[in-house]
């Protein structure tokens, strides 16, 4: 597993879907998972510190661990299957650890609003695979090619999402 950050948060032009870019925390791959546009909105708010008047979805689930006593330790992405990738959240209460699947789209949202660390498998950063874990789905592409043109391109070349 390899740490990564979200660098960018953006529409992907050819599709008009949200894309979080993520990327290595001290490296150079780029793993895009393109979102649907109520995941990109809340991490959106999150990045860019906007608290709304009543607890989102996330904001909800971030209370109840911190009063159930549990710490988010990671959130590790670490599989696509049939374009779907997979994520899970460890948490520690006391001395137990709790494993939860999640779609990464939450589970980034949900580390975000408990600053814990986000990983993903070295496979997946290795093939950039184009895959989504949400709808919609994006535009069919050589693994080659893609991988080609993601190590080509900055996480500015996709447009800005806007909540």
């Amino acid at each position: 597993m390899v740490e990564v950050r979200v660098a960018h948060l953006g529409l992907d032009r050819t599709t008009n879907s949200p894309v979080v870019i993520l990327r290595e925390k001290d490296g150079a791959g780029v793993l895009p998972i393109w979102i649907g546009p109520a995941e990109a909105s809340a991490i959106a708010m999150e990045l860019e510190g906007v608290k709304p008047p009543r607890p989102m979805t996330h904001d909800l689930l971030k209370q109840v661990l911190v009063g159930l006593g549990a710490t988010l330790k990671r959130v590790n992405i670490s599989a696509v299957k049939e374009r779907t990738y997979f994520a899970e959240l460890l948490d520690h209460q006391d001395d137990r650890v709790f494993q939860f699947d999640a779609r990464p789209s939450d589970s980034i949202a949900l580390a975000l609003r408990l600053q814990a660390p986000i990983f993903a498998d070295r496979s997946l950063l290795d093939q950039a695979v184009s895959d989504s874990t949400d709808t919609p789905t994006p535009p069919a592409l050589d693994p080659e090619q893609l991988k080609q043109h993601l190590e080509r391109m900055d996480p500015q070349d996709f447009g800005r999402f806007n909540p």
